[in-house]
């Protein structure tokens, strides 16, 4: 059976929880999703509330505070927040990202490797009074690096540090994290935070079939983008005799759980915002599931972290930006492909929703929606062809 860009897209949104909001809990909603991306801080709170019904920021800053969910490096490399039990779970099947990143991670383009820098050191050493350091109290990388120079004064502290930071699972500790607190990150060790243990035998074959539910159908290249964890081919064929599988319009094998849903293709899709950073963008080799093919690359400022991204049937189909000055807010939302009036209408009464949960005591919130055209062709200046704005005032 070949799945259609169409079929995989909407297959990801039901998965995802996009297509129509969730009543489910913060908590059910972080597992099935096998975590959310969390470099930005604040990040998993826009994406939760797009997802579930009724979603309060005080439901997600409650689980941080109370151990119930923590922000540590996991898939990738980068930062995610995931509850307590799968932390624990996860973190030994993509320990090997982490040690393989330290082989050529530096602090600078060109400069020694933090390896090199510490050559003949016995990294295990480093480890046992890195973890004494965290176990005594959060630090932050700062904090750290003096104290473990001053155990070895003639290596580097930056190196030092790192060889801490790549190999022990470190948890970001609150107010890091908490909708409404600022601060920057230190760390403990995820088993002491915790009070529990890392999960014994670690295993990539439960967590690719927990990335095909949230994720899936998906290719073994989808999957090791997803994780960066190396030696998934074996995975999925020993997993094959219990998966089903497709191909896709290019004819790449696709591999799905037998109860992954598959919705109708034309399954409308409302407009979602999503944070600066989603794992709905970033967990496939191939992106066109979620990227049109008439999405300007140029434009690739949207997908570094800078704007927020906007669905719009089911395709990112807009940035946004939020700004505040003097207690107002201001949403500015700009399409990176042509949208109709209605789209345009629909994404500004959802950037509205928006910013009643991020700015509910602002004095005013606005939103703007201006579809630019080229105004010659092949020029860069634009002109706005039609503004749609919204705007409501404290109590409204």
């Amino acid at each position: 059976m070949i799945l259609t860009r169409r079929a995989l897209n909407r297959a990801l949104l039901e998965r995802q929880l996009l297509l129509a909001r969730s009543t489910i809990s913060a908590k059910d909603a972080i597992e099935r999703l096998v975590g959310m991306q969390a470099q930005v801080p604040l990040d998993p709170y826009i994406g939760l509330w797009t997802r579930i019904v009724g979603f309060r920021t005080d439901e997600l800053a409650k689980m941080i505070t109370d151990r119930r969910a923590v922000r540590i490096g996991l898939m990738r490399g980068t930062v995610h927040l995931v509850t307590a039990r799968d932390a624990l779970a996860i973190r030994p099947v993509v320990q090997q990202v982490y040690e393989r990143m330290f082989v050529s991670a530096r602090d600078d383009v060109g400069a020694p490797t933090f390896t090199s820098r510490l050559a003949g050191l016995d990294i295990k050493a480093v480890l046992r009074v890195g973890r004494s350091l965290v176990d005594e109290t959060p630090r932050s990388a700062a904090e750290l690096r003096p104290l473990l120079k001053k155990r070895w004064p003639e290596r580097d502290a930056d190196a030092l540090a790192a060889a801490v930071h790549f190999h022990l699972p470190l948890v970001q500790v609150p107010p890091r994290g908490v909708w409404g607190a600022s601060a920057q990150p230190r760390h403990a060790l995820l088993q002491t935070w915790l009070g529990r243990d890392l999960a014994g035998g670690a295993s990539p074959d439960k967590l690719v079939l927990r990335y095909l539910r949230a994720f899936g159908p998906a290719t073994v290249a989808d999957a090791r983008t997803w994780s960066r964890v190396t030696g998934l081919r074996e995975v999925f064929e020993r997993l094959r005799p219990s998966l089903r599988t497709f191909r896709d319009e290019k004819g790449r094998e696709l591999f799905d759980v037998r109860d992954g849903p598959l919705p109708d293709p034309d399954t409308p899709a409302p407009p979602r915002f999503l944070p600066e950073y989603d794992n709905v963008f970033l967990s496939h080799d191939d992106r066109s599931r979620i990227v049109r093919d008439d999405v300007r690359w140029s434009q690739r400022s949207m997908m570094e972290g800078r704007f927020g991204t906007v669905l719009v049937d089911g395709f990112i189909g807009a940035t946004w930006k939020l700004s505040r000055e003097s207690g107002d807010a201001l949403l500015r939302v700009t399409p990176v492909v042509p949208l109709t009036k209605r789209d345009l209408a629909a994404v500004a009464d959802e950037g509205a929703r928006l910013l009643l949960f991020t700015d509910p005591d602002a004095t005013s919130r606005d939103v703007s929606v201006a579809q630019a055209t080229k105004s010659v062709p092949g020029s860069r200046r634009t002109r706005s062809k039609t503004t749609i704005s919204r705007r409501t005032k404290k109590g409204d």
